[in-house]
This record gives C-alpha cells, structure tokens and sequence, in this order.
C-alpha cells in the first residue's frame, strides 16, 4: 500500500512543483509589463507551493513517510524547502501585524515594497519587499532567494519524473 501512496505523493509534489513554476513565470512578466498584484499574487503562489512540499516530505506527524520519500527523491534533510518560515510570514501576517504594534510605539508601516534594498535605511520598517533585480524576498530584514527556492523545486521535479508519468 505504501508504494501506491507514494506515487500519490509524488504526483502532487510534481503538480505543487509546476504550480510554482508557472507562478515564477508569471513573476518574470511582470517585469516587463509591472503589475503590482500579479507580482504578490505570484510570489504567493511560489510560497504555498513549496510549503506544500515541504509538508509532504517534512511532515509534522507521520515522519517516516517523509524520510522515505526524501530518500526516493534523493533530497537532502537541508533542502531550503524545507524551512517554511517565509510562507508563515504571508500566511500568518495577521500575527505580524500585532506583534508589530505591540512591540513598536511609531505608526511606520511599509509593506508591499518593490525593490525596497534600493532605498537609504532599508530594512527597518519594511514588511513584504520583493526585489526584482535578484529575485529575492524581504520580511523585516529577512531575505529569501527566490531563485534558490526555485532551483530546488525544479531538482525535486526532476527526480518526480523518475517515478509518475509528467502531466502537461
């Protein structure tokens, strides 16, 4: 039974992966032609898909069945994808937003930020910033390499194929 579980796994790890790359795609265009919804709306998508995965092969209960598939799939204990803290960031920001003004006497609240590491002071107020020039994620002076991101999910999907057939 665990191997026709395991194909199940693998099939949604392969269609999370696609999501995240179609997302990705979309992000790019926005490059040429900003949209400012469609680039949190993208950066979104990457997220909940890797986060996705992360759960699938780092799962909180059933431990074993992540081993196994990470060793299927030949994927490291360390992968990136497996830290889903940028993910909680956007999915909890309700939290953040108290904690924030919990914590902070001053109203400076910048959010939503495009290529905010280009201005003087960055990092002290900023919540959400996304920098398109290197495709990386910005949470109160967090950063997140998208394109790391990316990159695994793209070896994951690689080693997928190896075991389901590949939807268009």
């Amino acid at each position: 039974m665990n191997e026709f579980q395991d194909m199940i796994f693998i099939s949604e790890i392969l269609l999370q992966s696609k999501i995240a790359q179609r997302a990705f795609e979309r992000l790019q265009a926005t490059h040429k032609n900003f949209d400012r919804l469609e680039v949190w709306c993208s950066i979104q998508s990457i997220l909940v898909s890797a986060a996705n995965i992360s759960k699938i092969l780092w799962p909180s209960k059933n431990r074993l069945r992540g081993k196994r598939l990470r060793e299927m799939l030949k994927v490291e204990t360390d992968n990136i994808l497996s830290n889903r803290k940028f993910r909680n960031h956007f999915e909890h920001y309700d939290e953040r937003i108290e904690e924030w003004f919990d914590n902070r006497s001053n109203g400076v609240y910048i959010d939503l930020a495009m290529n905010p590491s280009l201005r003087v002071g960055f990092g002290g107020n900023d919540h959400r910033g996304y920098n398109s020039f290197d495709n990386s994620l910005m949470f109160r002076g967090e950063r997140l390499d998208l394109n790391k991101v990316l990159n695994a999910l793209s070896e994951v999907r690689s080693s997928c194929k190896l075991y389901v057939l590949d939807i268009p």
